[in-house]
């Protein structure tokens, strides 16, 4: 009996805790977490349709107006998103299902009636003057937090072997939140049209585009990543359970979100509301990259493990794992090393894409591995 060598062995076990090349399918008739998926989004669109459906036709300029600019703000973000869905990537359709549950169920089906019903009794238990400061930041962080986490919980069951990490839940998180964060935006149009009873609908569309689009980078999208990752940490499910960090982070995204939505009160109406913003988004930045970094960590193991027998067998080198799995600095590292931005770009997309053919081909040696593989050889001896 032949034994298996160390790094293949290392291969096969990053393929099953990673889940990465399994197939995703949404239609599952058999599965409770389809049908809470599709009451929650059914539920939504019906609310979404109830809102908008009274002064639609009036105010179509507004709402065309802003479903094409929220939709080419779409496009910016969904690179940015794809560059980062690259250790074990996660499936289009699986995201794709994940926007909507943030686009269209969080906020109708779960934020608008919840929000609305615990902002009444923060005016009870505090007066109306407290909750016109402070209820916003009291109230969205936990309803909107948890409303959007729901849907990451929903693909868990859909996809159990694809949602496995914290960086699974973090690229997820950002899915959701931005399905949240563009339908919000095109609700806070149609809000702005109608306190303007329809005058000049496209200005009020373009200003609320703009003040939301630039508030957008640590919007929703943010919160959602960071609190997406820290509750894949308290899960575990990839042995990676860590509770404490997981709380701490998951807290860390709804305090950003109250400091966000109460930022006037936190000022006291002074100057510092000028300045907060900036402050405030400094911080979540910085938090976010490192969140980022923590939950990438496992994910870098796997693909180094991925490629380990390609390395033994010469198809990789060690330079060229090191920038695939690596950081930015590795990749700006390996570019310097090269002396060529191209190349060395072409290469840690050709390692990548060898990397998925493998997870796809369970580690075996499929037709797909094989084109991989000589597209790797070919790049790597061309001049």
């Amino acid at each position: 009996m032949t034994a298996v060598p160390e790094e293949k062995l290392a291969q096969r076990q990053a393929i099953e805790l990673s889940g990465w090349g399994q197939p995703y399918q949404f239609l599952q008739p058999h599965n409770v977490a389809f049908w809470v998926y599709l009451l929650g989004v059914g539920g939504g669109a019906l609310t979404m349709l109830r809102y908008f459906g009274a002064g639609a036709s009036f105010y179509t300029p507004a709402l065309a107006g802003g479903v094409v600019l929220f939709g080419l703000y779409l496009v910016p973000w969904l690179l940015l998103l794809r560059h980062h869905n690259r250790f074990t990537a996660q499936p289009g359709s699986l995201l794709a299902t994940g926007f909507v549950w943030g686009g269209i169920a969080a906020p109708f089906w779960i934020a608008l009636p919840a929000n609305g019903a615990l902002l009444s009794i923060w005016a009870k238990a505090g007066g109306t003057s407290f909750a016109a400061d402070w209820g916003a930041g009291l109230t969205a962080p936990i309803n909107e937090e948890w409303g959007k986490a729901l849907g990451l919980v929903l693909l868990i069951g859909l996809a159990p072997r694809l949602v496995r990490s914290a960086y699974d839940g973090f690229i997820i998180g950002a899915f959701i939140g931005l399905g949240f964060q563009v339908f919000e935006d095109v609700l806070y149009v149609y809000n702005g049209a109608t306190q303007l009873y329809g005058v000049d609908q496209f200005g009020s569309s373009l200003r609320v585009f703009l003040v939301r689009g630039a508030a957008g980078i640590v919007s929703h999208a943010l919160f959602s990543a960071i609190f997406c990752a820290g509750l894949m940490w308290v899960l575990g499910r990839s042995g990676e359970r860590r509770v404490l960090r997981g709380v701490l982070t998951m807290l860390m995204a709804m305090f950003f979100h109250f400091t966000w939505d109460d930022m006037a009160a936190i000022s006291g109406g002074s100057w510092l509301v000028a300045v907060l913003p900036f402050v405030i988004g400094v911080v979540e930045l910085a938090a976010l990259f490192s969140v980022l970094r923590h939950a990438a960590r496992q994910e870098r193991g796997w693909m180094r493990d991925l490629l380990a027998p390609e390395v033994e067998s010469g198809v990789v080198d060690a330079a060229l794992v090191d920038a695939v799995s690596g950081l930015r600095k590795d990749r700006k590292k390996y570019r310097k090393q090269l002396r060529s931005r191209s190349k060395a770009r072409h290469l840690v997309e050709a390692a990548g894409d060898l990397a998925q053919e493998i997870a796809r081909a369970d580690g075996a040696d499929s037709a797909g591995v094989a084109h991989a593989r000589s597209e790797l050889v070919r790049l790597r001896s061309a001049d």
